[in-house]
């Protein structure tokens, strides 16, 4: 187990990706905070699961953005599991809509959800990851920063500026043993995505035009992106910092 008794929050996974993680981690021997906002059924779903397989997780409602909720959610942390180890910063929203219909509390709105929250989460966990000189923050961007995405500017922005969150702040504790890094996941297949694209037909013309852009030619699933927010939350990638790591099938290359 890759990471046996290390304490990891990760936000937004009652569902889709950050489900995925929490439930690999907990097999991987992490005990999982899972961090929702709302939907508390799904969240206690995905603790269920993991304690009927033998790991240990609670759920704890909070809005990320929030620097009050989220420092409330890292102190219920601490009083279950006495640290935390490893922070994933997954939450995020993508509207979409035209640039030039984008109101500016619309654009405040994405940069809340998917930046602010993540400087936040960082900042309450650092102190404990300071203390005991150990910890590992990966961030959540997407593909679509490498080549742009129609009708998302304001997502896409969001997406870019976490890269460079995550550059400035390895740069300044990476002193402290903590390493900082992030992820570029594809077009991953979940049942967030699939209730976007709408009916079945719509869902495979979708899919087919993904292949052509893949050099893995089929639709990405959570199983193939697991394994690398594993990678850099253990002891393998202790002198790896400062990264973004792209996961989509070789659809983007850089």
């Amino acid at each position: 187990m890759k990471l046996a008794s290390k304490v990891a929050i990760i936000t937004g996974a009652s569902q889709s990706i950050g489900k995925g993680i929490a439930l690999r981690f907990a097999r991987e021997g992490a005990k999982v905070v899972v961090n929702y906002l709302s939907n508390k059924k799904l969240a206690e779903a995905v603790v269920a699961e993991i304690i009927e397989n033998g790991g240990d997780a609670m759920a704890y409602g909070a809005d990320v953005a929030s620097e009050q909720e989220v420092q409330a959610m890292v102190e219920a942390t601490v009083a279950r599991f006495g640290t935390i180890d490893i922070l994933v910063n997954n939450a995020a929203i993508d509207p979409r809509q035209k640039w030039n219909e984008i109101s500016v509390a619309d654009w405040d709105r994405v940069m809340a959800n998917n930046v602010r929250s993540q400087f936040v989460c960082c900042k309450a966990v650092y102190p404990y990851m300071q203390r005991q000189q150990y910890g590992k923050i990966i961030n959540v961007s997407s593909v679509t920063y490498w080549f742009g995405k129609t009708n998302y500017v304001h997502y896409v922005a969001s997406k870019g500026a976490i890269i460079g969150f995550t550059r400035a702040l390895a740069r300044e504790i990476g002193g402290d043993n903590i390493t900082v890094n992030c992820i570029t996941p594809g077009a991953v297949k979940t049942e967030t995505e699939l209730a976007k694209v709408g009916s079945e037909a719509a869902q495979d013309e979708a899919e087919a035009e993904l292949k052509t852009l893949q050099s893995i030619p089929r639709r990405q699933l959570i199983d193939d992106l697991d394994g690398a927010f594993v990678f850099l939350a253990s002891s393998d990638s202790d002198f790896i910092t400062g990264q973004t790591l792209n996961v989509d099938g070789g659809w983007m290359m850089h």
